[in-house]
């Protein structure tokens, strides 16, 4: 079965916030089945793992994709041994990264879910707009032909879909926009360069209030 048609599936068992399950889909599916790299059972070497991701994300989006490893590994604390041994290729270590971010974004669906809708909604599309930035320093490296981004991109839009669907129901957002609509306009406006972080910040929270319903 191909990763996408076997993800939807997995998707309409599995709500992405009906319970802790929903963040294996990505942890436990996407990560070993699509990239080759499993998260260490051991607590230690889970630290280690998670240290080189979050190392890795942060020297990618200061340097570009083809930053040094042996850099990541010394942020990460941990010798360039240990980095090879969770990934044993730059294209692993690049694509573990751009996962662990849809995961986060599995994450946020499901603590946001809590919010009054308005809120919930909006709560994840702030995350979105993090993970713009990461994949903008990651895409150039990935590997386009691996079913990696395709499986993200379903994981992606059935996090975010039920948090628009209850802003929709509680008449707070527009009914006319879906999911995919959504996350092309803030991924439009977020990606683009400007002179101050906080120059994006304005123009994405104008191109969000749009979305309200009048």
């Amino acid at each position: 079965m191909p990763p996408v048609t076997a993800l939807k599936r997995l998707y309409r068992r599995v709500p992405p916030f009906a319970s802790e399950r929903a963040e294996s889909v990505v942890s436990d599916v996407v990560i070993p089945e699509w990239t080759g790299v499993r998260r260490p059972a051991r607590a230690d070497a889970r630290r280690n793992f998670d240290a080189l991701l979050e190392a890795a994300r942060d020297v990618f989006a200061e340097r570009g994709f083809d930053a040094s490893l042996e850099e990541i590994a010394r942020r990460a604390g941990v010798g360039i041994g240990t980095l090879y041994r969770n990934f044993p290729t730059r294209d692993q270590l690049l694509e573990a990264v751009y996962v662990n971010e849809i995961e986060a974004l599995v994450r946020v669906a499901r603590e946001a879910s809590d919010l009054e809708p308005w809120e919930s909604f909006t709560t994840w599309l702030d995350r979105f707009v993090a993970y713009v930035g990461t994949k903008k320093a990651l895409i150039d490296g990935l590997n386009r032909e691996s079913g990696v981004l395709d499986a993200c991109r379903v994981v992606m839009y059935e996090a975010g879909r039920p948090l628009l669907e209850r802003a929709q129901t509680a008449g707070a957002v527009r009914t006319d926009v879906g999911i995919e609509d959504v996350v092309r306009m803030v991924a439009g406006v977020a990606g683009v360069a400007y002179p101050e972080p906080d120059q994006r910040d304005r123009v994405v929270g104008i191109a969000v209030d749009g979305l309200r319903a009048r």
